[in-house]
């Protein structure tokens, strides 16, 4: 299983767990099945499974299988439901005493299950469920605070830094997707810096005498097409002192009340040399890695590992090469001093010293957290007018694009309000829009509950597609991940949002030839038809996780509006029998259902994921595309529809924007000619790509499986057509939703007259349920635009 861009460690499902064999890499891809707690134990014990994060994780997942496979009225009672977990979990403990996650997930388990045993009526199972459901969010939870820990570490570095340098980071073991559920600590900073181009090198150690780092960390950078130099344990010191090295980086498997920290042996040599040479040495690790409960590092018990591991090759499993009967002394782990370490970055945050006394005080960083919830500590605050300056202000790489001081900055706060707080922020030297997500729908509350993650989707989805087509896509300047928002490039005036500039009647002659070029060279290069089938299952792993706002495109798009929901409204009562209609179709009914399966089902490329008119810029030479954050591995389809569908709305509303003295006929025209452009434009451009050997070096089609020059052709000519049908689909299901579904556009909502609007809308929407209906007998975009002139 993959994600991440690397294998994962630890492969669940209810019911089943599975274990990468990391004794085995990187010379086989082993999973051991683990059945029971027993045989979770003896997993962490031989390291089949290693790092703090992923030993916690399939400690708390082993007893979740064997619970959930108990014979049923094996256990009867719910105080002996606990008395088990209890002791099962004590004995996971012992399987790895330094790991202070072990002990800290042990300890939070524990409570769950008291807290369901203590709980009326309740019954054995009830307290096994309740401890299931514990242990699978430690999962979900670890990847989240993995890719905290990388964006606050990548902006750490990156803060005063040159924005044209790219650094070189040291680091040691593995603390990667293979160390934690999917992303990784240490390495997880390294793969953000790599993610936003801002790394030069990741130097590895080899990290005896198990060799995680080149077993394990080299296999990941490696895989993930990451630059990377692997050096002995040895050479560390020497590689600092050449100057080649900007930070150091490294994991913890515990962190003391002071910042003292226990990692894999040869840590605290690092951090003497980094020091000796002014180099930057930082711990990266969640903040479940503190033990508040010591408070310094000589309370922590360093385990001793066998022999072997020096004695024998392959970490103790392959021949001797050391002389028989020599003494070994062979440490787990060392200490290093806080007075050695630069800064901790945390999932919550990166904690300073405050002061010259070489330690750190971490009780007051937790203290200071903003608690928004019951045991749930997050960074996060909405930023308003008056508190954007100061954010900037803490950011110097922004504070510096803006230029002067946070007297001279403007700030105004812009956008449709219905999911995000969107601000302008001007300064003497320069400009950028800062956005950011909401844990709930804007326009409706916090009834309405909505995943922050949204900003992280949208970001990687911009950079993803600007990596692709940046004539297109705005830059993006800075993310901060626990704070949900992110800075990009101003798209200054004369640009204006799209939908705008087609209410008010303005021709835009590169509109067709800029959307068409977007669209062919995302979906395409996102794809089966220019990546291999690892890359592109890592990605639409990675994307996954936007489920929210997948779900939320479902509700809205492909269920609402064709039964009676409280979300829906629309011109009343002049269509009232309209929506009627619309809930009494059962032939409508059955094509939505098709295409709400494709929208689930179908990973074809990385969608915008909501593609209208109001997500794109544009001026009379340029035109940018905005807001993916609906964005995931989709089908293509969906993306193009929703342009067309946008334009075909646009054009529906023109005759409510005619005055006495104008008439839009031209510039309806013109929309056509735009649809019509957009739709043959991108069929010709994505062929080309298709054709051009260079780009098309995909798995879907392989060269050596379509030799001949007919079936290639024919196998395109297959693509396209369903591709274009597909299209034609979801630009009307996307019309309809925006009539009589939650959100609608200000196409027709700006037509004052409801006499006026209601009529606009009622064409639109005789046109979407034929679109729907007849989608698969028209041939040509020709066809659409015949259809469009008939209503």
């Amino acid at each position: 299983m993959e994600g991440d861009g690397a294998l994962r460690a630890i492969v669940y499902n209810r019911g089943s767990l599975r274990l990468l064999d990391q004794r085995e890499l990187p010379f086989k891809i082993v999973y051991l099945d683990v059945n029971d707690s027993g045989t979770g134990w003896k997993a962490i014990k031989d390291m089949v499974v290693r790092g703090a994060p992923a030993i916690a994780i399939a400690a708390a997942l082993s007893l979740a299988v064997e619970v959930h496979n108990l014979r049923p009225g094996k256990v009867t009672t719910p105080q002996d439901a606990l008395l088990l977990l209890q002791k099962r979990l004590d004995y996971l403990v012992s399987s790895r005493p330094t790991a202070v996650n072990l002990a800290d997930a042990a300890e939070k388990l524990k409570k769950v299950a008291s807290v369901a045993a203590s709980t009326d009526n309740a019954s054995a199972q009830d307290v096994f469920q309740a401890y299931i459901e514990a242990a699978e969010a430690f999962l979900e939870e670890d990847v989240s605070s993995n890719k905290a820990i990388g964006d606050y570490g990548s902006a750490f570095l990156l803060n005063g830094a040159d924005e044209s340098r790219k650094l070189a980071v040291l680091t040691h073991c593995n603390t990667g997707s293979l160390a934690t559920a999917g992303y990784g600590t240490a390495l997880g900073v390294i793969r953000a810096l790599h993610s936003q181009n801002r790394l030069h090198t990741a130097f590895c150690t080899e990290t005896r005498p198990y060799n995680q780092g080149s077993r394990l960390t080299a296999f990941e950078l490696v895989h993930d097409n990451i630059p990377a130099v692997l050096v002995a344990d040895s050479a560390a010191a020497s590689l600092q002192s050449s100057g080649r090295v900007d930070a150091v980086i490294v994991g913890a498997d515990r962190v003391a009340a002071n910042g003292d920290t226990a990692n894999k042996i040869g840590t605290y040599s690092l951090a003497v040399s980094a020091s000796r040479h002014g180099i930057p040495f930082l711990v990266a690790a969640p903040l479940t890695s503190v033990d508040l409960s010591i408070s310094s590092g000589d309370q922590i018990s360093i385990e001793e590992r066998s022999a072997l591991e020096l004695t024998h090759t392959q970490g103790g499993q392959g021949h001797r090469v050391a002389a028989e009967g020599i003494s070994v002394w062979n440490p787990a782990f060392d200490v290093t001093p806080a007075a050695l370490i630069s800064a901790i970055i945390t999932d919550k945050g990166v904690i300073t010293k405050a002061d010259e006394s070489g330690t750190f005080d971490i009780p007051a960083f937790v203290k200071s957290l903003t608690t928004t919830a019951p045991g749930k500590a997050t960074s996060f605050r909405p930023l308003s007018e008056n508190t954007v300056a100061d954010y900037v202000q803490s950011v110097s790489h922004l504070a510096k694009r803006l230029g002067g001081s946070k007297q001279d900055w403007a700030v105004k706060e812009v956008g449709d309000g219905n999911l995000n707080f969107v601000y302008i922020v001007t300064g003497a030297s320069g400009s950028f829009v800062l956005k950011q997500a909401l844990p709930y729908v804007r326009c409706v509350g916090d009834s309405w509950p909505l995943s922050l993650e949204r900003a992280y989707f949208e970001v990687t989805a911009l950079q993803e597609h600007g990596k692709h087509c940046p004539e297109h896509v705005p830059e993006v300047y800075h993310f901060d991940h626990p704070m949900a928002l992110f800075a990009m490039r101003y798209l200054a005036p004369p640009h204006i949002i799209l939908r705008k500039g087609l209410i008010a009647g303005t021709k835009y002659p590169l509109l067709a030839e800029h959307m068409s070029d977007y669209m062919a060279r995302t979906l395409f290069n996102t794809s089966l038809l220019a990546t291999s089938t690892t890359e592109h299952k890592a990605a639409v792993a990675k994307f996954c996780g936007n489920v929210e706002l997948c779900r939320l495109t479902e509700q809205v798009v492909f269920t609402e509006p064709y039964m009676i929901a409280s979300n829906n409204h629309w011109t009343t009562p002049q269509l009232d029998e309209d929506a009627k209609s619309i809930r009494e179709d059962d032939y409508l009914k059955l094509e939505i259902a098709s295409l709400k399966s494709k929208f689930c089902e179908k990973s074809q490329a990385l969608i915008h994921g909501d593609l209208h008119t109001g997500s794109v810029m544009v001026t009379q030479e340029s035109t940018q595309v905005i807001d993916p954050e609906f964005a995931f591995y989709g089908p293509m389809g969906f993306d193009i529809g929703a342009f067309l569908g946008n334009l075909a709305l646009a054009y529906f509303s023109q005759d409510g924007h005619t005055s006495d003295n104008s008439n839009r006929d031209e510039y309806k025209e013109w929309i056509l000619k735009v649809l019509q452009d957009t739709w043959n434009l991108f069929k010709e451009k994505f062929l080309l790509l298709w054709t051009d050997k260079s780009q098309s070096m995909g798995d879907a089609y392989p060269a050596g499986v379509y030799t001949s020059l007919e079936t290639h052709k024919l196998a395109q000519k297959i693509y396209l057509r369903d591709l274009f049908e597909d299209a034609l689909g979801f630009a009307g299901a996307k019309m309809i939703r925006r009539i009589v579904g939650i959100a609608h556009v200000e196409d027709f909502e700006s037509i004052e007259n409801p006499e006026l609007r209601s009529q606009c809308e009622r064409r639109a929407l005789n046109f979407a349920k034929d679109l729907l209906k007849t989608r698969s007998k028209l041939a040509s975009i020709e066809e659409v635009i015949q259809l469009i002139r008939k209503v």
